[in-house]
């Protein structure tokens, strides 16, 4: 099974910017190499799906409103999101969770949004610094996914990508060790074989993310328990980030 590689460009790239860089990307990348999937910022979205047309990759929004039948400056509505080709939605971002003071209802409802309009989420979790000093990584872990897929059926879950995403890694350099992420990635399938099944625990997709670069990409290809990574700044130059989808596959 090719290993699934997603990017998030966050706050980055206008779109003549991300023109630019899928111009020099896609003349690189073949699509038998990795499932990827592109978070683009949202004013890119049209511009990618454009390109992408034909390619083997597929478009993620960064973010989703909670209701499509709320009026909300600003936000943005998963029907939209389905009509402009999105597939995927990233949500419960740990920069949501701290800037926006997006609580486990906010996310539980934003999932289902996403789900109701047929687009997969892709749920981030994960520690924090003093979770991971004072030994709570585990219950923290459970807690936000329980909270998160409160109200789903088992079959929903086909729909989700669970990221792990540490905090404390996030943007920081610093990364868990490999046996970190087997003990997160293990409890992670836990919480979903006790709320659901054995055989959904074996059948999610759980993704790493958090300070990945081509130097450390190594470490993280040869955990058997995940299913790929979640980039963040590391895409955002195509050379590296073709470096590091080379290095995966």
């Amino acid at each position: 099974m090719s290993k699934l590689i997603i990017a998030n460009f966050k706050m980055n790239k206008t779109e003549s910017e991300t023109k630019d860089y899928l111009i020099n990307f896609l003349s690189k990348f073949e699509d038998d190499k990795a499932d990827l999937i592109l978070a683009v910022p949202f004013t890119s979205i049209s511009t990618a799906r454009y390109m992408l047309s034909g390619r083997n990759i597929s478009l993620s929004a960064q973010n989703i409103c909670e209701d499509d039948k709320i009026g909300c400056t600003g936000e943005i509505s998963g029907k939209m999101l389905a009509d402009s080709g999105v597939r995927y939605v990233i949500v419960g971002h740990s920069e949501r969770r701290n800037r926006f003071k997006e609580n486990s209802k906010m996310i539980n409802n934003k999932i289902k949004n996403a789900l109701k309009n047929r687009l997969t989420a892709i749920l981030c979790v994960g520690e924090s610094l003093v979770d991971k000093n004072t030994m709570n990584t585990l219950s923290t872990l459970k807690n936000q996914i329980e909270e998160a897929l409160k109200g789903l059926y088992e079959n929903e879950l086909e729909n989700i990508i669970i990221a792990y995403e540490p905090v404390w890694a996030i943007g920081s350099g610093k990364t868990p060790t490999e046996k970190e992420i087997e003990l997160a990635v293990k409890a992670i399938r836990k919480v979903i074989s006790d709320d659901f099944s054995q055989k959904a625990s074996e059948q999610i997709k759980i993704v790493y993310g958090g300070s990945i670069n081509p130097k450390n990409i190594n470490k993280f290809k040869d955990i058997e328990e995940l299913s790929g990574v979640l980039l963040g700044g590391a895409c955002l130059d195509s050379n590296i980030f073709m470096q590091i989808i080379n290095s995966i596959i």
